[in-house]
Protein backbone atom coordinates (compact mmCIF):
# COMPACT_ATOMS: atom_id res chain seq x y z
CA UNK A 1 0.00 0.00 0.00
CA UNK A 2 1.39 3.34 -1.11
CA UNK A 3 1.61 5.94 1.63
CA UNK A 4 -1.06 9.32 1.24
CA UNK A 5 -4.01 11.22 3.06
CA UNK A 6 -5.98 7.47 4.27
CA UNK A 7 -2.24 6.45 6.28
CA UNK A 8 -2.05 9.74 8.26
CA UNK A 9 -4.34 8.20 10.89
CA UNK A 10 -1.87 5.50 11.22
CA UNK A 11 1.00 6.75 11.73
CA UNK A 12 0.75 9.35 14.84
CA UNK A 13 3.49 7.25 16.77
CA UNK A 14 5.70 6.62 13.64
CA UNK A 15 6.65 9.99 12.73
CA UNK A 16 5.92 13.42 12.46
CA UNK A 17 2.63 14.60 10.90
CA UNK A 18 2.01 18.42 9.35
CA UNK A 19 -0.15 20.24 11.95
CA UNK A 20 -2.21 21.60 9.38
CA UNK A 21 -5.61 20.79 7.10
CA UNK A 22 -4.09 19.43 4.11
CA UNK A 23 -7.40 19.60 2.50
CA UNK A 24 -7.84 22.91 3.00
CA UNK A 25 -4.49 24.20 1.37
CA UNK A 26 -4.64 25.53 -1.64
CA UNK A 27 -1.79 26.88 -4.23
CA UNK A 28 0.50 29.58 -3.60
CA UNK A 29 3.46 27.97 -4.50
CA UNK A 30 4.82 26.62 -7.57
CA UNK A 31 8.17 24.65 -7.04
CA UNK A 32 9.87 23.56 -10.71
CA UNK A 33 12.31 20.59 -9.92
CA UNK A 34 10.64 18.19 -7.03
CA UNK A 35 14.18 16.70 -7.09
CA UNK A 36 15.81 15.11 -3.72
CA UNK A 37 16.88 18.71 -2.41
CA UNK A 38 13.66 20.51 -2.78
CA UNK A 39 12.01 17.55 -0.77
CA UNK A 40 14.17 17.77 2.07
CA UNK A 41 14.91 21.28 1.92
CA UNK A 42 11.98 24.43 1.11
CA UNK A 43 9.18 21.93 1.48
CA UNK A 44 10.43 21.40 4.84
CA UNK A 45 10.62 25.11 5.12
CA UNK A 46 7.34 25.69 4.17
CA UNK A 47 5.44 23.14 5.87
CA UNK A 48 7.55 24.34 9.55
CA UNK A 49 6.16 27.80 7.93
CA UNK A 50 2.14 27.21 7.40
CA UNK A 51 2.48 25.71 11.09
CA UNK A 52 3.72 28.91 12.32
CA UNK A 53 1.68 31.35 10.61
CA UNK A 54 -0.97 29.72 8.39
CA UNK A 55 -1.56 30.91 4.90
CA UNK A 56 -2.59 29.53 1.68
CA UNK A 57 0.82 28.28 0.67
CA UNK A 58 0.37 24.41 -1.43
CA UNK A 59 2.70 23.61 -3.49
CA UNK A 60 2.29 22.64 -7.21
CA UNK A 61 5.23 20.91 -8.42
CA UNK A 62 6.31 20.81 -12.16
CA UNK A 63 9.16 18.39 -13.54
CA UNK A 64 10.29 19.97 -16.99
CA UNK A 65 12.21 16.60 -17.47
CA UNK A 66 11.14 13.04 -16.87
CA UNK A 67 7.46 11.99 -15.13
CA UNK A 68 9.63 9.98 -12.18
CA UNK A 69 8.61 12.82 -9.52
CA UNK A 70 5.23 12.59 -10.80
CA UNK A 71 4.73 8.81 -10.69
CA UNK A 72 6.33 8.65 -6.98
CA UNK A 73 4.47 11.17 -5.18
CA UNK A 74 0.75 11.92 -7.12
CA UNK A 75 0.11 8.51 -6.42
CA UNK A 76 0.53 9.41 -2.65
CA UNK A 77 -1.37 12.91 -2.45
CA UNK A 78 1.79 14.57 -2.50
CA UNK A 79 2.82 12.95 0.89
CA UNK A 80 6.24 12.39 1.34
CA UNK A 81 8.37 11.69 3.97
CA UNK A 82 12.04 13.40 5.25
CA UNK A 83 14.61 11.23 7.45
CA UNK A 84 17.17 13.23 9.23
CA UNK A 85 20.13 10.88 9.92
CA UNK A 86 22.97 11.26 12.16
CA UNK A 87 25.07 8.76 14.09
CA UNK A 88 22.09 8.66 17.06
CA UNK A 89 19.59 7.58 14.39
CA UNK A 90 16.67 8.94 12.40
CA UNK A 91 14.20 11.47 12.92
CA UNK A 92 11.34 11.13 10.59
CA UNK A 93 8.03 13.86 9.52
CA UNK A 94 5.62 13.49 6.84
CA UNK A 95 5.67 16.69 4.45
CA UNK A 96 2.13 17.88 3.43
CA UNK A 97 2.61 20.83 1.41
CA UNK A 98 2.77 19.17 -1.88
CA UNK A 99 -0.82 19.06 -3.99
CA UNK A 100 0.60 17.35 -7.03
CA UNK A 101 3.31 17.29 -9.84
CA UNK A 102 2.82 18.05 -13.47
CA UNK A 103 5.36 16.75 -16.07
CA UNK A 104 5.47 19.73 -18.18
CA UNK A 105 6.42 17.87 -21.52
CA UNK A 106 3.33 15.83 -20.97
CA UNK A 107 0.57 18.35 -20.47
CA UNK A 108 2.85 21.91 -21.17
CA UNK A 109 -0.94 23.56 -21.47
CA UNK A 110 -1.47 22.30 -17.38
CA UNK A 111 2.05 23.80 -16.51
CA UNK A 112 1.65 27.08 -18.22
CA UNK A 113 -2.01 27.58 -16.62
CA UNK A 114 -0.90 26.42 -12.79
CA UNK A 115 2.64 28.98 -13.39
CA UNK A 116 -0.49 31.59 -14.45
CA UNK A 117 -2.89 30.93 -11.37
CA UNK A 118 -3.72 34.41 -9.70
CA UNK A 119 -3.30 32.12 -6.51
CA UNK A 120 0.12 31.62 -7.20
CA UNK A 121 2.52 34.35 -5.17
CA UNK A 122 5.82 32.02 -5.67
CA UNK A 123 7.90 30.16 -7.89
CA UNK A 124 11.05 28.48 -6.51
CA UNK A 125 13.32 26.53 -8.43
CA UNK A 126 15.60 23.81 -7.92
CA UNK A 127 16.56 22.69 -11.23
CA UNK A 128 20.30 22.86 -10.86
CA UNK A 129 23.13 25.09 -12.48
CA UNK A 130 22.67 23.36 -16.28
CA UNK A 131 18.70 23.76 -16.35
CA UNK A 132 19.39 27.47 -16.50
CA UNK A 133 20.58 27.10 -20.11
CA UNK A 134 23.59 30.07 -18.92
CA UNK A 135 27.14 30.12 -19.73
CA UNK A 136 29.03 29.47 -16.69
CA UNK A 137 31.71 32.09 -17.65
CA UNK A 138 29.22 34.99 -18.58
CA UNK A 139 26.07 34.34 -16.87
CA UNK A 140 24.32 35.35 -20.38
CA UNK A 141 21.96 32.61 -22.15
CA UNK A 142 23.94 30.05 -24.30
CA UNK A 143 22.89 30.99 -28.00
CA UNK A 144 21.97 27.70 -29.68
CA UNK A 145 21.22 26.09 -26.66
CA UNK A 146 18.13 23.55 -27.79
CA UNK A 147 16.18 24.24 -25.07
CA UNK A 148 15.59 28.21 -26.06
CA UNK A 149 15.23 27.56 -29.72
CA UNK A 150 11.29 28.45 -29.67
CA UNK A 151 12.57 31.96 -27.61
CA UNK A 152 11.58 33.77 -30.60
CA UNK A 153 7.98 32.57 -30.78
CA UNK A 154 5.57 32.81 -28.26
CA UNK A 155 3.20 30.50 -29.40
CA UNK A 156 5.35 27.72 -29.02
CA UNK A 157 5.76 25.61 -25.56
CA UNK A 158 8.41 26.58 -23.69
CA UNK A 159 11.28 23.99 -23.30
CA UNK A 160 13.02 25.49 -20.69
CA UNK A 161 12.57 26.59 -17.07
CA UNK A 162 13.39 30.11 -18.42
CA UNK A 163 10.41 29.72 -20.98
CA UNK A 164 8.21 28.50 -18.90
CA UNK A 165 8.93 31.70 -16.76
CA UNK A 166 8.64 33.91 -19.00
CA UNK A 167 5.62 32.46 -20.79
CA UNK A 168 3.75 32.97 -17.26
CA UNK A 169 5.24 36.39 -16.72
CA UNK A 170 3.18 37.49 -19.98
CA UNK A 171 0.46 35.59 -19.87
CA UNK A 172 -0.36 37.03 -16.29
CA UNK A 173 0.18 40.50 -17.68
CA UNK A 174 -1.99 40.58 -19.90
CA UNK A 175 -4.61 39.58 -17.55
CA UNK A 176 -3.59 42.04 -14.74
CA UNK A 177 -2.54 39.69 -12.41
CA UNK A 178 0.47 40.17 -9.88
CA UNK A 179 3.73 39.44 -10.33
CA UNK A 180 5.13 36.37 -8.80
CA UNK A 181 8.40 36.24 -6.83
CA UNK A 182 10.80 33.67 -8.29
CA UNK A 183 13.23 32.43 -6.17
CA UNK A 184 15.79 30.09 -7.53
CA UNK A 185 17.64 27.43 -4.67
CA UNK A 186 20.75 26.49 -6.88
CA UNK A 187 24.29 27.26 -5.94
CA UNK A 188 24.78 29.65 -9.08
CA UNK A 189 26.51 32.60 -7.44
CA UNK A 190 24.43 35.55 -7.49
CA UNK A 191 21.24 33.22 -7.93
CA UNK A 192 18.54 35.95 -7.83
CA UNK A 193 20.94 37.96 -10.81
CA UNK A 194 21.65 35.78 -13.06
CA UNK A 195 18.24 34.24 -13.18
CA UNK A 196 16.63 38.07 -13.52
CA UNK A 197 19.20 38.51 -16.30
CA UNK A 198 18.22 34.92 -18.01
CA UNK A 199 14.30 36.25 -17.86
CA UNK A 200 15.36 39.18 -19.23
CA UNK A 201 17.48 38.31 -22.33
CA UNK A 202 14.68 35.07 -22.98
CA UNK A 203 11.70 38.04 -23.08
CA UNK A 204 13.73 40.16 -25.37
CA UNK A 205 13.97 38.01 -28.45
CA UNK A 206 10.55 38.61 -29.15
CA UNK A 207 9.04 41.47 -26.84
CA UNK A 208 11.20 44.15 -25.28
CA UNK A 209 8.19 45.65 -23.14
CA UNK A 210 7.74 42.15 -21.70
CA UNK A 211 11.14 42.54 -21.14
CA UNK A 212 11.08 46.05 -19.47
CA UNK A 213 8.27 44.71 -17.07
CA UNK A 214 10.37 41.86 -15.89
CA UNK A 215 13.42 44.42 -15.28
CA UNK A 216 11.65 46.79 -13.13
CA UNK A 217 8.42 44.28 -11.55
CA UNK A 218 9.50 40.75 -11.29
CA UNK A 219 11.55 40.20 -8.06
CA UNK A 220 14.35 37.31 -7.95
CA UNK A 221 15.72 37.43 -4.25
CA UNK A 222 19.69 36.36 -4.19
CA UNK A 223 19.56 33.11 -1.94
CA UNK A 224 22.08 30.36 0.00
CA UNK A 225 20.92 26.86 0.25
CA UNK A 226 22.82 24.55 2.43
CA UNK A 227 21.53 20.90 3.32
CA UNK A 228 23.38 17.38 2.04
CA UNK A 229 21.06 15.55 0.37
CA UNK A 230 22.24 12.12 -0.24
CA UNK A 231 20.48 9.80 -3.08
CA UNK A 232 17.66 7.42 -1.96
CA UNK A 233 18.56 3.69 -2.32
CA UNK A 234 16.25 0.71 -2.69
CA UNK A 235 17.33 -0.21 0.59
CA UNK A 236 16.22 3.23 2.38
CA UNK A 237 12.72 2.79 0.75
CA UNK A 238 12.52 -1.54 1.94
CA UNK A 239 13.46 -0.03 5.41
CA UNK A 240 11.31 3.01 5.18
CA UNK A 241 8.08 0.88 4.14
CA UNK A 242 8.76 -1.82 6.88
CA UNK A 243 8.87 1.35 9.62
CA UNK A 244 5.19 2.51 8.67
CA UNK A 245 3.82 -0.55 6.69
CA UNK A 246 3.29 2.03 3.68
CA UNK A 247 5.52 2.43 0.77
CA UNK A 248 6.98 6.23 0.09
CA UNK A 249 8.53 5.94 -3.21
CA UNK A 250 8.85 9.73 -2.47
CA UNK A 251 10.96 9.53 0.95
CA UNK A 252 14.49 11.18 0.78
CA UNK A 253 17.39 11.45 3.77
CA UNK A 254 19.10 14.21 4.49
CA UNK A 255 21.33 15.35 8.06
CA UNK A 256 20.22 16.94 10.70
CA UNK A 257 21.84 20.76 9.35
CA UNK A 258 19.86 22.98 7.54
CA UNK A 259 19.86 26.54 5.78
CA UNK A 260 18.72 29.20 4.02
CA UNK A 261 19.30 32.84 3.51
CA UNK A 262 17.47 34.95 1.02
CA UNK A 263 17.63 38.19 -0.01
CA UNK A 264 14.37 40.73 1.00
CA UNK A 265 12.94 41.61 -1.65
CA UNK A 266 10.00 40.33 -3.09
CA UNK A 267 7.12 40.67 -5.61
CA UNK A 268 4.58 39.61 -3.48
CA UNK A 269 3.78 38.25 -0.25
CA UNK A 270 5.90 34.57 0.64
CA UNK A 271 5.51 32.21 3.28
CA UNK A 272 6.62 33.18 6.92
CA UNK A 273 10.09 31.06 5.86
CA UNK A 274 11.56 33.72 8.63
CA UNK A 275 9.49 31.85 11.24
CA UNK A 276 10.36 28.26 10.05
CA UNK A 277 14.26 29.13 10.28
CA UNK A 278 15.58 30.94 7.59
CA UNK A 279 17.48 34.11 7.38
CA UNK A 280 15.67 37.13 5.32
CA UNK A 281 18.89 39.71 5.30
CA UNK A 282 19.81 42.53 3.23
CA UNK A 283 22.34 40.93 1.65
CA UNK A 284 22.95 37.39 0.72
CA UNK A 285 26.86 37.49 -0.99
CA UNK A 286 28.92 36.77 1.44
CA UNK A 287 27.26 33.85 2.97
CA UNK A 288 27.04 32.37 -0.71
CA UNK A 289 30.81 33.06 -1.09
CA UNK A 290 31.26 31.30 2.34
CA UNK A 291 29.03 28.67 1.43
CA UNK A 292 30.04 27.99 -2.05
CA UNK A 293 33.97 28.07 -1.43
CA UNK A 294 34.14 26.62 1.89
CA UNK A 295 31.08 23.75 1.44
CA UNK A 296 30.75 23.43 -2.42
CA UNK A 297 34.63 23.55 -3.53
CA UNK A 298 35.68 20.57 -0.76
CA UNK A 299 32.55 18.69 -2.06
CA UNK A 300 33.82 18.68 -5.30
CA UNK A 301 37.60 17.98 -4.47
CA UNK A 302 36.11 14.92 -2.48
CA UNK A 303 33.90 14.06 -4.95
CA UNK A 304 36.59 13.99 -7.79
CA UNK A 305 39.84 12.44 -5.77
CA UNK A 306 37.69 10.18 -3.98
CA UNK A 307 36.15 8.99 -6.72
CA UNK A 308 39.37 7.92 -8.39
CA UNK A 309 41.12 6.61 -5.17
CA UNK A 310 38.36 4.08 -5.41
CA UNK A 311 35.81 5.59 -2.55
CA UNK A 312 32.07 5.22 -2.68
CA UNK A 313 31.04 7.49 -0.12
CA UNK A 314 32.17 10.71 1.24
CA UNK A 315 32.49 9.80 5.34
CA UNK A 316 35.01 6.95 3.30
CA UNK A 317 37.16 9.23 1.98
CA UNK A 318 37.43 11.45 5.10
CA UNK A 319 38.57 8.59 6.59
CA UNK A 320 41.36 8.10 4.66
CA UNK A 321 44.25 9.95 6.38
CA UNK A 322 45.95 11.22 3.62
CA UNK A 323 42.49 13.05 1.83
CA UNK A 324 41.38 13.73 5.25
CA UNK A 325 44.82 15.88 5.69
CA UNK A 326 44.25 17.22 2.00
CA UNK A 327 40.87 18.40 2.69
CA UNK A 328 41.63 20.51 5.90
CA UNK A 329 44.85 21.69 4.37
CA UNK A 330 42.42 22.87 1.50
CA UNK A 331 39.64 24.88 3.54
CA UNK A 332 42.44 26.40 5.80
CA UNK A 333 45.22 27.09 3.66
CA UNK A 334 43.67 28.05 0.07
CA UNK A 335 40.20 28.36 0.65
CA UNK A 336 39.46 30.14 4.05
CA UNK A 337 41.51 33.40 3.14
CA UNK A 338 39.95 33.77 0.03
CA UNK A 339 36.15 34.51 1.89
CA UNK A 340 35.66 37.57 3.69
CA UNK A 341 33.09 35.95 6.72
CA UNK A 342 29.34 37.42 6.60
CA UNK A 343 28.83 38.70 9.76
CA UNK A 344 28.74 37.04 12.73
CA UNK A 345 30.25 33.30 10.63
CA UNK A 346 33.50 32.30 12.65
CA UNK A 347 34.94 30.60 9.53
CA UNK A 348 37.57 28.75 11.54
CA UNK A 349 33.90 27.22 13.39
CA UNK A 350 32.25 26.94 10.17
CA UNK A 351 34.80 24.73 8.77
CA UNK A 352 35.24 22.41 11.49
CA UNK A 353 31.88 22.15 11.55
CA UNK A 354 31.21 20.91 7.53
CA UNK A 355 34.35 18.07 7.68
CA UNK A 356 31.87 16.89 10.94
CA UNK A 357 29.31 17.01 8.16
CA UNK A 358 31.62 15.51 5.86
CA UNK A 359 32.02 12.75 8.30
CA UNK A 360 28.68 11.97 8.65
CA UNK A 361 28.50 8.03 7.80
CA UNK A 362 24.45 8.07 8.32
CA UNK A 363 24.09 9.93 5.06
CA UNK A 364 26.07 7.98 2.60
CA UNK A 365 26.51 10.76 0.21
CA UNK A 366 27.98 8.73 -2.89
CA UNK A 367 31.04 10.86 -4.77
CA UNK A 368 30.07 10.47 -8.27
CA UNK A 369 26.82 11.29 -7.18
CA UNK A 370 27.90 15.11 -6.19
CA UNK A 371 30.77 14.19 -9.30
CA UNK A 372 27.95 14.94 -11.53
CA UNK A 373 27.89 18.33 -14.17
CA UNK A 374 31.09 19.14 -12.94
CA UNK A 375 31.52 21.93 -15.92
CA UNK A 376 28.73 23.80 -14.40
CA UNK A 377 29.87 23.81 -10.97
CA UNK A 378 33.89 24.19 -11.07
CA UNK A 379 33.80 28.22 -12.10
CA UNK A 380 31.97 28.70 -8.70
CA UNK A 381 33.47 25.86 -6.51
CA UNK A 382 36.91 26.21 -7.13
CA UNK A 383 37.70 28.20 -10.29
CA UNK A 384 36.83 31.90 -8.75
CA UNK A 385 38.65 31.16 -5.41
CA UNK A 386 41.88 30.17 -7.98
CA UNK A 387 41.20 33.32 -9.23
CA UNK A 388 41.27 35.00 -6.01
CA UNK A 389 44.47 33.55 -5.27
CA UNK A 390 45.92 34.58 -8.70
CA UNK A 391 44.92 38.10 -7.85
CA UNK A 392 46.56 38.18 -4.26
CA UNK A 393 49.89 36.32 -5.37
CA UNK A 394 49.14 33.08 -3.63
CA UNK A 395 49.72 29.67 -4.63
CA UNK A 396 46.71 27.28 -5.14
CA UNK A 397 48.37 23.82 -5.53
CA UNK A 398 45.59 22.21 -3.22
CA UNK A 399 43.02 23.98 -5.40
CA UNK A 400 44.85 22.82 -8.62
CA UNK A 401 45.05 19.44 -7.70
CA UNK A 402 41.23 19.37 -7.90
CA UNK A 403 40.64 20.90 -10.44
CA UNK A 404 43.18 18.07 -12.19
CA UNK A 405 41.16 15.36 -10.71
CA UNK A 406 38.18 16.68 -12.45
CA UNK A 407 40.13 16.67 -15.53
CA UNK A 408 41.12 12.91 -15.17
CA UNK A 409 37.92 12.10 -14.27
CA UNK A 410 35.42 13.86 -17.05
CA UNK A 411 38.27 12.47 -19.61
CA UNK A 412 35.97 9.24 -18.79
CA UNK A 413 38.65 6.72 -17.60
CA UNK A 414 40.03 6.14 -13.89
CA UNK A 415 43.15 5.74 -12.68
CA UNK A 416 42.55 1.82 -12.71
CA UNK A 417 41.91 1.76 -16.71
CA UNK A 418 38.03 1.30 -16.19
CA UNK A 419 35.27 3.38 -17.63
CA UNK A 420 33.60 5.66 -15.78
CA UNK A 421 30.13 7.01 -16.34
CA UNK A 422 30.38 10.91 -16.41
CA UNK A 423 26.97 12.99 -16.27
CA UNK A 424 27.66 16.11 -17.48
CA UNK A 425 26.60 18.32 -20.66
CA UNK A 426 29.78 17.96 -21.97
CA UNK A 427 30.80 14.32 -21.33
CA UNK A 428 31.07 13.65 -25.40
CA UNK A 429 33.53 16.50 -26.06
CA UNK A 430 35.58 15.38 -22.73
CA UNK A 431 35.80 12.01 -23.33
CA UNK A 432 36.96 13.34 -26.52
CA UNK A 433 40.36 14.86 -24.83
CA UNK A 434 40.37 11.85 -22.98
CA UNK A 435 40.98 9.51 -26.24
CA UNK A 436 43.09 12.63 -27.67
CA UNK A 437 45.13 12.65 -24.71
CA UNK A 438 45.61 8.96 -24.51
CA UNK A 439 47.55 9.43 -21.16
CA UNK A 440 49.17 12.77 -21.68
CA UNK A 441 48.69 15.34 -19.14
CA UNK A 442 50.32 17.96 -21.26
CA UNK A 443 47.92 17.22 -24.07
CA UNK A 444 44.75 16.54 -21.72
CA UNK A 445 45.47 20.26 -20.36
CA UNK A 446 45.36 21.88 -23.64
CA UNK A 447 42.61 20.44 -24.73
CA UNK A 448 40.40 21.32 -21.58
CA UNK A 449 41.55 24.82 -21.51
CA UNK A 450 39.44 24.86 -24.93
CA UNK A 451 36.85 24.83 -22.65
CA UNK A 452 36.01 28.65 -22.57
CA UNK A 453 32.60 28.35 -21.19
CA UNK A 454 34.40 26.46 -18.19
CA UNK A 455 37.70 28.44 -17.59
CA UNK A 456 37.22 31.93 -19.14
CA UNK A 457 39.04 33.67 -21.00
CA UNK A 458 41.48 34.80 -17.98
CA UNK A 459 42.58 31.38 -16.97
CA UNK A 460 42.37 30.17 -20.43
CA UNK A 461 44.71 32.42 -20.91
CA UNK A 462 47.07 32.14 -18.00
CA UNK A 463 50.16 29.90 -18.43
CA UNK A 464 51.17 29.94 -14.85
CA UNK A 465 47.77 28.56 -14.20
CA UNK A 466 48.48 25.97 -17.08
CA UNK A 467 51.46 24.86 -15.86
CA UNK A 468 50.37 24.25 -12.18
CA UNK A 469 47.20 22.13 -13.61
CA UNK A 470 49.60 20.43 -15.68
CA UNK A 471 52.18 19.49 -13.17
CA UNK A 472 49.18 18.60 -10.73
CA UNK A 473 47.48 16.11 -13.72
CA UNK A 474 50.74 14.48 -14.34
CA UNK A 475 51.18 13.69 -10.80
CA UNK A 476 47.76 11.78 -10.60
CA UNK A 477 48.26 9.93 -13.95
CA UNK A 478 51.60 8.77 -12.77
CA UNK A 479 51.41 8.10 -9.31
CA UNK A 480 47.38 8.17 -8.57
CA UNK A 481 45.85 9.68 -5.45
CA UNK A 482 46.99 8.18 -2.45
CA UNK A 483 50.78 8.53 -3.36
CA UNK A 484 50.74 12.16 -4.80
CA UNK A 485 49.01 13.89 -1.33
CA UNK A 486 51.90 11.16 0.45
CA UNK A 487 54.50 12.89 -1.65
CA UNK A 488 52.94 16.30 -1.04
CA UNK A 489 52.90 15.69 2.72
Amino acid sequence: MRLGNAALPTLTDKCRLPAYDRAALEPGIVHVGVGAFHRAHQAVYTDDAIEAAGGQWGTVGISLRSDTAAKQLNAQDGLFCVGSRDGTGEKLRAIGNLKHVITAPLDPAKARSVLADPRVRVVTLTITEKGYCLDPATGDLLEGHEDLRHADDPALPPQSAIGYLVDAIRARRAAGTAPFTVVSCDNLPSNGSRLHRALTQYAARSDEPLAHHIDTDIACPETMVDRIVPATTPNDLERIEALLGYRDAGYVKTEPFSQWVIEDRFSADVPAWDKAGALIVPAVGPFETAKLRLLNGPHSAIAYLGYLAGFEYVHEVMANPALKRYVEELMSVEIMPAVDPPPGLDLERYARELRQRFENPALEHRTWQIAMDGSQKLPQRLLNTIRRRIREGQDYERLALAVAAWLVYAAGTGLDGKAIDVRDPLAETTAGFGKTANGSATVLVERFLTLKTVFGDDLVENRDFARTLEQQAGRLLEHGILDTLEQAA
